[in-house]
């Protein structure tokens, strides 16, 4: 049988499991022997691959993170360490990969195979969710979930203290994490790079609101606008209201995964493995309105675009 190797890589994500779980057991139901690597590109180099036994995909489905954990090594940029990544895969037998990550983790695969012609599928994962080409990258919905439930219990102090909370969320240089849980938790003031923002129409907006009553403001902030720390003291010079940052950080990353990222795992799995049947060498999966397929990893060097109508929704709380 021929060998297909899984592995995870770049930042870790809720989903990824799953993912694993889901891969190792389509791509024995197509009649391949699926090996599993351990710490991402490390485990290339350092020949800390395996054989997939039921025993390390039981029980895993529920997990966040990845339990074969991840890395992100500069050794993989230099030749030798290529050569000696090409030469492990080759004394197991293993002619094809799937890597769960982002656009990192498929840049550095698709060099790969440009030089030692191993053909690969990429199944996208980063909380993120800034991969051209697809709508959704596995983790994001556990990524929104936490960051609700987070912003649900700020708002139980910000009520008790007529305080004011800034919350910067995750994302690099995407708002969509940002945008999307502003509106989904009612908050006031949303500052991300998709959003152009206007301080002063927002402190007039917000003035007449305390004036009629309001004693509390939640303002959500990607951390791509570096805008955090200035609105919190901005919300207390211009508002004269006590502000507090809370910065969720590395919370975000992790949780049992959701619902809807289980789901997605599972189609991705099954799109990467047919993928890789089908001869493709180096694609991407997708979900773009609602349907699965594939992209050519060119579009990784395309600009991530968000929903639109996210975009307008979410502008009118940066005004």
């Amino acid at each position: 049988m021929e060998g297909i190797a899984i592995m995870t890589s770049g930042g870790d994500a809720a989903g990824m499991n799953p993912a694993v779980k889901f891969c190792v057991e389509y791509a024995k139901k197509k009649g391949f022997k699926p090996f599993l690597v351990r710490n991402g590109l490390r485990g290339l180099i350092d020949n800390d691959i395996s054989e997939a036994t039921k025993e390390d995909v039981s029980g895993i489905l529920h997990r966040g993170g990845t339990i074969l954990r991840s890395s992100r090594s500069t050794r993989f940029f230099e030749d030798q360490y290529r050569q000696q990544s090409y030469e492990n895969l080759d004394k197991l037998g293993i002619k094809k990969l799937i890597v769960i990550g982002g656009d990192g983790s498929f840049t550095a695969l698709n060099r790969f195979y440009e030089e030692y012609k191993i053909p690969f599928a990429g199944i996208p994962a980063t909380i993120d969710n800034d991969i051209p080409g697809t709508d959704y990258c596995l983790g994001v919905d556990t990524a929104l979930n936490v960051i609700r439930e987070s912003i649900d219990s700020i708002r139980d102090t910000a009520l008790s203290f007529r305080r004011a909370f800034v919350i910067e969320t995750m994302g690099r240089n995407c708002g969509y994490l940002a945008m999307t849980s502003a509106l989904s938790s009612g908050a006031e003031i949303c500052i991300a790079p998709e959003l152009e923002y206007d301080l002063d129409a927002i402190g007039e907006r917000l003035r007449v609101d305390v004036e009629g009553g309001r004693d509390y403001i939640m303002a959500v902030v990607a951390e791509g606008s570096n805008m955090a720390e200035y609105l919190t003291r901005w919300i207390k010079i211009n508002l004269e209201m006590d502000a507090r940052l809370t910065v969720l950080g590395h919370i975000q990353r992790g949780g049992s995964p959701t619902v809807r990222d289980r789901i997605m795992a599972y189609n991705f799995a099954v799109q990467a493995v047919e993928s890789l049947l089908e001869g493709h060498t180096n694609q991407i999966m997708t979900y773009t309105q609602g349907n699965y397929g594939t992209a050519p990893i060119d579009v990784i060097h395309n600009k991530c675009k968000i929903d639109p109508s996210i975009v307008k929704l979410a502008q009118e709380l940066a005004l």
